[in-house]
Parts: structure tokens; C-alpha cells; sequence
């Protein structure tokens, strides 16, 4: 255990030493993103007010509350991409991460977790920024902010094993896009991204609680913004978990299986 602490610290403190290098660069990356949120928001802000204040539950300022705590959710469950699982084959560099004595995985949750603070730290001035604009109506309890703060937690490692898996499949072929594509669009309908789900059909609603999905991205969203009550925060927390335990058996199992048809390339 030792040992696995060791790497991950040192692997962290590597992340925030390279991605404060470049701040602005961060910056400008993290200010192209808020370009979704916005326009989710004025138009949903739009929307609720011709629906005579509130629409799916939500009023103006709770759009604005959803979609500010949206950029902070959406950054942190920014993982390796199954994009990456075809560079790292194509060029060789699984080859490499082979040779040593510790799961490449382990390489990417360290590395992104670190990744994260920088994220956080920068996230700040933006939230700010975006609230004296649209007046969000956030006001968490206690016990919602140490639910938030293991939800965004939860959903990286979520979204790590899923977008794991899909990029595994590339032991099997050279090219994914197509499936994560699919994957895309199926976690734009069923995670809450493009609206909270409370604002979707009944079927929809009840179809997002059987994929990690929505555990990934609407649900740490609800925790500070979604005025859940105590049984749903904790249930949801347990989803969260149970995910991320059939995510790391099924990413054990298909790497297991997968590692055995690697065939070694370079560029």
C-alpha cells in the first residue's frame, strides 16, 4: 500500500507542477467551456420564465446554480480518453508502460487527480465571475457540501472506468470513435448535461438510473444544486460506489482478456 501511495502522490504533484506551467493556457481552455453551460442556461433561464417562473422544478436562478456547479463537475470528470488508448498502442507507449511493475491505470487516475486541484484552483475566479452575472440560487447545507465534495470525487473515478473500458476495445481494433461517439450521445441524453433530468420524460428519468451516466454527471451536480433529501443523497452516493466497484471488476476482467491480443507497434 505503501508503494501505491507513493506513486500516486508523486504522479499528483507531477500533474500540478506541469499544468501550472501554463495557467493561461488553462485559462483559455477552461473559458471555451463555459460556452455550453451559458447558453444551456439563458435558454433554459428564457424558458422558465414564460412558464410563469419555474419549469421542471427550476427558476432562473436555479438554472444558474445548475449550470455554474455544471463547469466545476464537467472539468472534473474530464479522464483519459479511449483516444488515448489508441495513441498510447499506435505509438508504442503501451509497450513501455508494460515494463513497469503497476497497472497503467493507475498512471492516468493519479495523474488526472492531480490535474484536478489546478482545475479547482483556477475553477474559483470563473464561478465568481459567472455569479455576479446570473445571481445563481445556490444555498447548500453542510451536509450537501460533504456530499458534493465525494460526489465529483466518485464521478472521476466513474467516468475513468467507463471511458477505461471503451478504450480497451482498442486490443481489438485501431479505431473507437464510432462507439465513443455513441457512448457521447447517450450520456448527453441520459446524464443531465444537456438539461437536469427532471426536465426530461418520465422514461428517461427512470432509464438514467440503470447507467453510469448520470452517477458521472448529473448527480454530483443535484448534491449542491438539486435540493435532494438526505435518503437520495446517500442513495445516490451508494450508485456511485456500486459503479465504481463493477467498473474496476469489468476493467480487470476485459484487461485481462485484452492485454492477450496486444500486439506491440511504434511509430
Amino acid at each position: 500500500m505503501k508503494r501505491y501511495f507513493d506513486y500516486y502522490r508523486a504522479q499528483m504533484k507531477i500533474a500540478v507542477l506541469q499544468e501550472f506551467q501554463y495557467p493561461i493556457a488553462q485559462y483559455f481552455y477552461m473559458i471555451g467551456m463555459i460556452a455550453e453551460p451559458v447558453i444551456y442556461m439563458v435558454v433554459w433561464s428564457a424558458v422558465a420564465v414564460q412558464q410563469g417562473g419555474a419549469v421542471g422544478g427550476y427558476t432562473p436562478g436555479g438554472f444558474a446554480a445548475y449550470y455554474i456547479v455544471w463547469t466545476l463537475v464537467r472539468n472534473m470528470n474530464i479522464v483519459f480518453t479511449p483516444y488515448g488508448w489508441e495513441w498510447r498502442i499506435r505509438e508504442g507507449r503501451l509497450s513501455m508502460e508494460l515494463l513497469r511493475p503497476i497497472h497503467p491505470l493507475h498512471g492516468d487516475v493519479a495523474y488526472f487527480a492531480g490535474w484536478k486541484f489546478v482545475v479547482i484552483a483556477l475553477w474559483i475566479p470563473l464561478a465568481i465571475f459567472l455569479s455576479l452575472i446570473f445571481k445563481p440560487d445556490l444555498h447548500p447545507t453542510l451536509l450537501e457540501g460533504v456530499a458534493f465534495f465525494f460526489a465529483i470525487w466518485l464521478a472521476y473515478l466513474i467516468r475513468t472506468m467507463t471511458l477505461s473500458l471503451l478504450g480497451m476495445i482498442t486490443f481489438w481494433t485501431t479505431r473507437v470513435s464510432a462507439i465513443f461517439e455513441l457512448y457521447f450521445a447517450a450520456e448527453l441524453v441520459l446524464s443531465g448535461r444537456l438539461v437536469p433530468l427532471t426536465l426530461m420524460p418520465q422514461w428517461v428519468q427512470d432509464l438514467a438510473w440503470f447507467f453510469p451516466f448520470r452517477w458521472a454527471f448529473g448527480f454530483p451536480i443535484e448534491t449542491l444544486a438539486g435540493n435532494l433529501t438526505t435518503s437520495q443523497l446517500l442513495g445516490g452516493l451508494g450508485m456511485q460506489a456500486a459503479w465504481i466497484v463493477i467498473g474496476i471488476v469489468a476493467t480487470n476482467l476485459l484487461w485481462r482478456v485484452g492485454i492477450k491480443k496486444f500486439s506491440a507497434v511504434g511509430g
